[in-house]
């Protein structure tokens, strides 16, 4: 799949370049939703770093304030779970930058995976067809405190085309690689990007307070892998 934005897009950044085909020549499973609250505190029993869930809080909503550190500790549990209960091979882990935007594409190319949506602006207009399908600051009411400020329960909305949901907005999701300032020397084949090192994790898909532009599906972000923040969360891949 061709993997970025090309010039020509609105709203792009230009780390987002250059377009690159990605072939990724094996089968992957992603995770249908965020990582829960509740999923998380039956695998970790305590929020992350003590962090009181004050954006949005439930058994279904996605678990945030979680470093890309604190998402290889529970993927390690998880995994170590697995291997002890005889349930198979152990095979969960961050899905690799270009499989999250394989996978969040649903085999479309266009800006966001339900469409261009070009008849309005890129900050927090609707056009009646965005709060249909991601959480961002068009449909995200209320202020600090009050109800329907904050992130949503996973699976609220619309999937994509592969039937994954939230991939647009909610929350940044964690990515295995390293953060570079653009596609040039980027892997072909679909595994994360970790040479040369970066100083940041990968994040994509932008939350749940931010403007359209940056939910779109080619977005990039980056963030020091300890680092806790109330837009950060993540699901994860497994490989058979």
């Amino acid at each position: 799949f061709p993997m970025g934005s090309p010039d020509t897009e609105r709203s792009r950044d230009s780390d987002e370049g250059p377009v690159h085909t990605v072939t990724i020549g094996y089968d992957f499973y992603m995770g249908k939703y965020e990582v829960t609250q509740g999923q998380w505190l039956a695998v970790m029993e305590t929020s992350p770093g003590g962090y009181t869930w004050d954006y949005g809080v439930g058994a279904n909503y996605p678990a945030y304030y979680v470093s890309w550190d604190d998402a290889q500790a529970f993927i390690t549990t998880v995994n170590a779970h697995i291997t002890a209960t005889g349930q198979g091979p152990a095979t969960m882990r961050l899905p690799s930058e270009a499989e999250w935007e394989y996978a969040c594409r649903g085999g479309t190319q266009t800006r966001f995976y339900f469409g261009d949506s070009l008849g309005v602006e890129d900050y927090c207009e609707d056009d009646g067809v965005r709060s249909k399908y991601m959480w961002y600051c068009g449909n995200n009411t209320g202020s600090y405190g009050q109800p329907g400020y904050g992130s949503k329960p996973v699976g609220a909305l619309l999937p994509n085309g592969f039937g994954l949901y939230d991939m647009n907005g909610n929350l940044w999701e964690w990515c295995e690689d390293w953060r570079h300032v653009d596609y040039v020397g980027a892997p072909e084949n679909g595994t994360p990007w970790i040479n040369p090192l970066g100083t940041k994790r990968v994040l994509r898909g932008g939350y749940w307070n931010n403007e359209a532009r940056f939910c779109r599906s080619a977005i990039r972000h980056g963030g020091a892998q300890t680092e806790r923040t109330n837009a950060r969360g993540y699901r994860v891949v497994a490989i058979r």
